[in-house]
């Protein structure tokens, strides 16, 4: 292939949102963006925010830290659009930071830690559930401190750097 051709392929190609990411990202993102749609109109909006929110424990958003979310988006919020900001989301984001992010939304006082009972059964009921014996794996690699609170931290660090912080 010439150099103008593969240039004028990779231009094209960064205009569709959809060649950014393989199949089964897509209908990875799919799925989720079908989950937190709760009222099915192919848009999610603040209601469905909520509502997300809601399913996962979390029941006290502010109203203010909703439209926030909602404003972020350059149009209404359908699913190109999600795709579009998860692109240009994950586009050079720490992996660490990603995975922090993602615990966050169960630590909303900031303490670093959830409760395994907690995490556990988001684990099992929410997205790609968890089987029994993979929550079983992940306690035993990072088991909770007695009052049974996973350190995410930890977890988030071992996942995205090696086994032990002293070995680097």
């Amino acid at each position: 292939m010439s150099p103008k051709k593969a240039k004028k392929k990779a231009e094209s190609g960064s205009s569709n949102v959809f060649s950014m990411f393989e199949q089964s990202q897509i209908q990875e993102f799919k799925e989720a963006f079908t989950i937190m749609d709760q009222n099915r109109d192919g848009f999610i909006d603040k209601d469905d925010l909520r509502g997300t929110f809601a399913a996962l424990g979390r029941l006290n958003v502010k109203g203010e830290e909703l439209d926030e979310m909602i404003k972020e988006a350059p149009a209404a919020l359908n699913f190109t659009i999600f795709l579009t900001m998860f692109g240009e989301k994950l586009k050079g984001t720490d992996p660490e930071e990603t995975i922090l992010n993602a615990f966050k939304i169960f630590d909303p006082e900031g303490k670093g830690t959830v409760q395994q009972d907690y995490i556990k059964d988001m684990l099992r009921t929410q997205a790609d559930r968890f089987t029994e014996e993979e929550c079983t794996q992940m306690f035993t690699a990072f088991p909770p401190d007695v009052a049974g609170n996973l350190d995410y931290k930890n977890l988030c660090y071992v996942i995205t750097h090696g086994e032990d912080k002293d070995q680097e």
